[in-house]
């Protein structure tokens, strides 16, 4: 039987080879041309390196790797918008994808606008045609000690980067929620909108389980076929906690739906003392364990647990290859901070060996050593801007 790679697209390999930024962040304005498919942003903290990162996750849907509102992304002394260009090239050709914010003035009110080759486009996730992007930030270092909502959140961008539109389910989901919370605070309940609002609930609160299933799945059956117990970066097992998870695994989604409806409706009078749903996949959980050491992610060290985290980020950018047939634009911020030289090296290796463009970003310049001959290095510096390391 034919390999997946032997009978599937070829993979594409999109690469960012020009930046435009206007009144974003930091950013009076910016146009950097990039040539490397290792770029290295290196500066003091607050020079605007992760400002850079955050532009570039635009191209993804959602909010960004701050997940900001996007009139926070406005440079503060600008005009109170900002605008975004990235020239990528894809198969010998180029495509200019572009994105801004205007704030709410006379006219109307506050909007995002989209482009691609200069034409309008409904929203960011047609960016995904042409791109993929993944990342991982110094505020995920504490998930697997933290709250569940945070690994929800961290699984939901796993899950956005190969099915672009899990986004819009997990929303409307979370309305359908609050139109039914604020049905249960009435004194008199009307039961057919009761009825109508659960079929809803029931519906995308399904869909949402299953994308997530789907996704942890597949990541672990990635993990299982490439899982190297020497490696610097430990593998992980995954599980998805849950009610309506157990229910989504265990048979059809049609079934799922009527047993989390009869969840929902047996459950109205526990959810009003309470002021809101007590069972669905917005309380449901991502548990990690360490693979190698068979314990739970968070029982283990700090280094283990942001080795385990880089593991888990790799496994998944080779995954949204796999499945998406585009290699993703890779942005790792401040990741080699707190590795010895010994991970740093097995690190840049397993960057390399992605195939797409990565952006790492550091503060000090030393980490960065060993990828003299391999990477591309700006110096970024809140007074002279962003420079190549030969401008510098």
């Amino acid at each position: 039987m034919a390999s997946l790679d032997a009978i599937a697209p070829e993979r594409r390999r999109p690469i960012v080879r020009r930046l435009m930024l206007q009144d974003f962040r930091s950013y009076a304005a910016l146009d950097l041309r990039i040539g490397g498919r290792l770029v290295v942003l290196c500066g003091e903290n607050g020079a605007g390196k992760t400002n850079l990162l955050e532009a570039l996750s635009l191209l993804a849907p959602g909010r960004g790797l701050r997940r900001a509102e996007l009139a926070e992304c406005a440079r503060r002394e600008g005009a109170g918008g900002f605008a975004l260009s990235v020239e990528v090239e894809e198969d010998g050709e180029t495509r200019h994808l572009g994105s801004g914010w205007s704030p709410a003035d006379a006219n109307g009110g506050a909007e995002r606008r989209n482009r691609i080759d200069r034409a309008p486009v409904s929203s960011s996730r047609a960016f995904s045609d042409h791109v993929r992007v993944v990342w991982l930030t110094p505020t995920m270092d504490s998930l697997f000690s933290g709250p569940a909502s945070e690994r929800r959140r961290f699984l939901d961008r796993f899950v956005l980067a190969i099915d672009p539109s899990h986004g819009a389910r997990v929303n409307a989901f979370e309305r359908a929620l609050r139109g039914r919370n604020r049905l249960l605070e009435e004194d008199r309940r009307n039961a057919a909108w009761l009825d109508a609002v659960e079929r809803e609930a029931a519906e995308l609160g399904v869909a949402v389980a299953a994308a997530r299933l789907e996704c942890v799945s597949r990541l672990e059956a990635l993990i299982a076929a490439e899982r190297d117990d020497a490696s610097p970066f430990p593998w992980a097992r995954l599980a998805l906690e849950g009610e309506v998870e157990a229910l989504a695994a265990r048979g059809p989604a049609l079934d799922a739906e009527d047993r989390y409806r009869a969840l929902l409706r047996d459950n109205r009078s526990r959810d009003a003392a309470a002021g809101r749903t007590l069972i669905g996949p917005h309380v449901g959980d991502l548990a990690v364990w360490h693979g190698p050491k068979d314990a739970p992610a968070a029982s283990a060290s700090t280094g283990e647990q942001k080795a385990l985290l880089v593991g888990l980020a790799l496994a998944h950018a080779r995954l949204v290859a796999d499945m998406s047939r585009i290699v993703p634009i890779a942005l790792f911020d401040e990741i080699a901070a707190h590795f010895d030289p010994r991970r740093r090296a097995a690190l840049f290796d397993a960057l390399g060996r992605l195939g797409g463009q990565v952006f790492v970003t550091g503060a000090d310049p030393a980490a960065f050593a060993d990828l003299a001959q391999r990477a591309e290095t700006f110096e970024v510096s809140a007074e002279t801007g962003v420079r190549t390391k030969a401008q510098a």
